[in-house]
């Protein structure tokens, strides 16, 4: 086993060290995904399985690194079955030393990370850019952090792996080619990886949306949950989640930037008073804006714009206004739900599709005879 071991340890190194970066890069996205399914004490029980499962198999990575590092140490030094004190301490002496310095570095490149680049990205998304409102620019603050916070942890670990395997003497050399070689060859089998990474870069300096949106990417729309290089999670009215890969995305459309608009026709009968109606109706807009449940989410009072259309059973009439991003549904029910109750008291009729039937002559027949 040990000779095995001893003659392929330099791949069984490489596979544990990718393993423990795989495991420490997914376990916050696949805790996050987890736990959204489960709630309360269930999904408190879920976390700690789920860290329990996690702290294993890194374990398992860490050990294994550990033992084919030794092989390696041994087999360029000749020795295979004999560990002698005398051999720990000078190896110790001379490279244990500078291996514990090297993981408390990253540890403190870690922990700057975690200190100092959430309120970076806070400040210099501090003031808002003209259109954006406050709430706009904290989600956009927030994807960016999550974002960077990813690929700073992946850059550290690659960092402290390579310069540990440098002080043991480890040549580095071979190891940046065969990666180069195999990137090179995954590169080939992975275009439309690449096409989705170099999309989500443009999606997050664009700012075309950010989490907590609600926007249609890929004729998909609904909540938007989650921004990676990658992908798109969004969650729509029934609760489904979709994952829509970077660079399927043709058309991003924003329900919510900036600010969002109630666009709304209210239908009236053909006997109907128009200026009366219109009347009642922007009462009825002046109303809720001055609401105070409601005034806070108002920009501009909704309004009568104009006559839209002369359907086949009614006239319809539509309403506009700005409203602060994701209240415009909010609105348009709240107005909705007011509207009928003024028509209902001022006696205006709200039309449904009807039908005349005639038999015989009609009435212009009749009249023409």
């Amino acid at each position: 086993m040990w000779d095995w071991i001893s003659t392929n340890s330099w791949w069984l190194f490489i596979v544990s060290a990718l393993a423990l970066i795989i495991l420490l890069v997914i376990k916050g996205p696949v805790q996050g995904s987890i736990e959204k399914l489960a709630s309360g004490e269930r999904s408190t029980r879920i976390h700690r399985l789920i860290n329990i499962i996690f702290w294993a198999l890194e374990g398992m990575a860490l050990i294994f690194i550990a033992v084919t590092g030794i092989a390696i140490v041994l087999s360029r030094e000749g020795i295979y079955n004999v560990i002698t004190v005398p051999m720990v301490q000078t190896w110790f002496l001379e490279h244990g030393t500078r291996v514990v310095i090297i993981l408390l570095v990253g540890f403190v490149l870690w922990y700057a990370l975690r200190r100092f680049l959430p309120p970076l990205v806070q400040r210099s998304m501090a003031k808002p850019k003209r259109g954006e409102s406050r709430e706009g620019m904290k989600k956009r603050a927030d994807t960016i952090q999550y974002v960077f916070m990813g690929l700073g942890k992946i850059l550290i670990i690659l960092l402290i792996a390579f310069m540990i395997l440098s002080e043991l003497n480890v040549s580095i050399g071979p190891i940046l080619a065969g990666l180069g070689v195999a990137g090179i060859a995954v590169g080939f089998g992975a275009q439309y990886l690449i096409r989705d990474l170099i999309a989500g870069v443009f999606i997050l300096m664009e700012n075309q949306y950010r989490v907590g949106d609600v926007a249609r990417v890929a004729d998909i729309a609904g909540l938007v949950e989650d921004i990676t290089l990658r992908k798109t999670v969004l969650r729509d009215l029934d609760g489904i989640v979709h994952h829509v890969p970077n660079g399927e995305i043709r058309v991003a459309s924003n329900f919510t930037r900036h600010f969002s608009r109630v666009n709304l026709d209210v239908s009236v009968s053909y006997g109907t008073d128009l200026d009366h109606a219109i009347s009642v109706i922007n009462r009825v807009g002046q109303e809720l804006a001055e609401d105070p449940d409601w005034k806070w989410r108002i920009r501009t009072t909704p309004q009568v714009l104009r006559v839209n259309k002369l359907g086949d059973s009614g006239i319809d009439i539509k309403i506009l206004g700005d409203v602060k991003p994701l209240e415009q549904w909010s609105i348009m029910g709240e107005l909705r739900y007011r509207v009928k109750k003024a028509f209902d008291a001022e006696g205006i009729e709200i039309p449904w599709p009807h039908t005349k039937v005639f038999f015989g002559n009609s009435p212009w027949e009749e009249g023409k005879q």
